[in-house]
């Protein structure tokens, strides 16, 4: 095959409501899990550690802790899987991976909001 048709599959495969998002944000994936015959919609929500690129191979990671345990999931970008993505907030951060979260816990696991970061060297 040539590479302009596999171009021309994989752009059909991409979604076009993708939500404009960053590592850092909080977000709240809507995600549908088949159970047996049935379907359902199940949000997971956290931070966003990482974002790849790619045309429809992007993935990001969305880090959550769930009762004192962190739960990391992979999700693809362009999947027909998952409903929606919300952002929740906007995160105020330097870097594209935040892997340095895995070691953190409680308070310090916290991320400075981008209202907070555009706030900080204002002078009343």
């Amino acid at each position: 095959m040539r590479p302009s048709a596999i171009e021309y599959i994989n752009s059909k495969q991409l979604r076009k409501d993708v939500v404009d998002f960053r590592t850092g944000d909080t977000v709240r994936v809507h995600w549908r899990v088949k159970e047996g015959e049935k379907e359902r919609t199940q949000p997971f929500e956290g931070v966003v550690i990482r974002k790849t690129r790619g045309a429809n191979a992007a993935t990001f990671t969305v880090r959550k802790v769930s009762y004192g345990v962190g739960v990391e999931r992979i999700f693809p970008l362009h999947s027909p899987r998952y409903e929606r993505i919300e952002v929740l907030t906007r995160g105020s951060v330097n870097r594209n991976r935040l892997f340095y979260l895995r070691n953190l816990r409680g308070k310090a696991a916290r991320l400075e909001t981008a209202e907070e970061a555009s706030g900080k060297g204002a002078k009343a």
